[in-house]
């Protein structure tokens, strides 16, 4: 169903070869590239991005009918349902979810744009599957339909889940991240309820692409996105603008999913607003590196945080200290040195998804099953 414009113009964006895997931090007052897949999209034809043009083929709305009401979001309500009829669709037992996209103004392009996205992503791993779009003319509502996954609701498996199976969920949502990543693609609202597991199947998938976002180096962006908690730093500063940021954002809300998972707390960062959010990271991270980056960087920091942040020296907290009987047996000393590794303000120095697929908190493969995911463990940031 890939029905792109006839275009094959490449994007005007400057290609970064020699930066797209860098790991430096640019000099004061450039935007920030970002430290891998910086380039995929200047690769890749004008169709495969450009959502402005892209008009999407319907199918046929009596292929499907709604069983139940599974959940509901601001543009959209979610069914469960089945595939029925004659139809080469294939799926377990013929059944399906349907997100039904409420009919809001001004919201044709956000559509076409997560549309895009979910069919470029169509292949890869850990994804949620796009099955078929259709339209009730009368209505003027547009459905998505996707593969069915028979998830249990996060806060009901979370509390459950053993040392090995939060180890291996992990990987599953870095696997999955390294998928639209390497795509060129932001997910950008990354939590909980946005990944469905099967935990009877091991199976696990990123759901809800309605933010997500092609990643061209040096172009700004809205900082109105990702949900309070596991939102990043580089987004919190200065919220009222556009930014540069990157992949790097994604990593952080993962990391925020794997501190809930392993600590039993949720949310891992509690903030009372998006404000507080950044108030409350510092309050683990200390602020001698907050401020650190914000100067490296040339970033103005929001004059909320003057009083709460700047004027408020914090020092560090050991992850060690978050430990209780409750969650002992969940954390190790590689599981905290793993966070570590994301629980960075700089996102230029924070771990990108192939290298948390070979962080031994993860229980690495061995060398040949790792290089089988395209991953040299010496070098993880270098395709082979």
């Amino acid at each position: 169903m890939d029905n792109y414009p006839n275009n094959n113009t490449k994007t005007s964006y400057n290609i970064i070869d020699k930066r797209s895997l860098s790991r430096k931090m640019p000099d004061k007052g450039i935007a920030p590239f970002a430290s891998i897949y910086a380039d995929v999209n200047s690769k890749k034809p004008e169709n495969y991005w450009n959502y402005n043009e892209f008009r999407p083929s319907f199918g046929k709305i009596d292929k499907y009918e709604v069983t139940k009401k599974i959940g509901r979001g601001r543009y959209s309500e979610v069914f469960n349902g089945n595939i029925i009829g004659n139809t080469n669709i294939s799926t377990s037992k013929n059944k399906c979810v349907i997100k039904m996209l409420k009919p809001i103004r001004n919201q044709e392009k956000k559509l076409r744009r997560e549309i895009l996205i979910l069919q470029n992503l169509s292949k890869q791993k850990n994804i949620i599957k796009l099955l078929d779009i259709v339209r009730d003319e009368d209505s003027s509502i547009t459905c998505l339909v996707f593969e069915h996954i028979n998830n249990t609701n996060c806060k009901e498996l979370y509390p459950t889940l053993s040392e090995s199976d939060i180890r291996y969920y992990v990987d599953q949502i870095f696997v999955g991240l390294e998928s639209c990543h390497s795509c060129g693609i932001m997910h950008r609202d990354l939590k909980p309820d946005n990944i469905v597991i099967d935990h009877q199947k091991k199976e696990l998938r990123i759901i809800d692409w309605g933010l997500g976002e092609f990643y061209h180096p040096g172009q700004e962006y809205s900082c109105r996105v990702a949900t309070r908690y596991y939102k990043s730093p580089e987004i919190m500063i200065d919220m009222d603008n556009t930014r540069h940021y990157d992949y790097a954002l994604d990593i952080w809300s993962a990391g925020c999913i794997a501190a809930q998972m392993m600590y039993r707390i949720n949310p891992f960062f509690d903030g009372a607003d998006n404000h507080e959010q950044l108030v409350e990271i510092t309050k683990v991270l200390g602020t001698d590196e907050l401020l650190e980056w914000i100067d490296e960087s040339n970033f103005k920091l929001d004059e909320y945080y003057k009083p709460r942040v700047i004027e408020k020296h914090r020092t560090r907290k050991d992850l060690k200290d978050f430990i209780n009987e409750n969650n002992s047996h969940l954390v190790s000393k590689d599981g905290i040195n793993f966070l570590e590794k994301i629980f960075v303000f700089n996102p230029q120095k924070r771990m990108t998804a192939r290298e948390a697929m070979c962080h031994k908190w993860l229980n690495p493969l061995p060398n040949k099953d790792l290089k089988k995911r395209g991953i040299d463990p010496e070098n993880p940031n270098t395709p082979i």
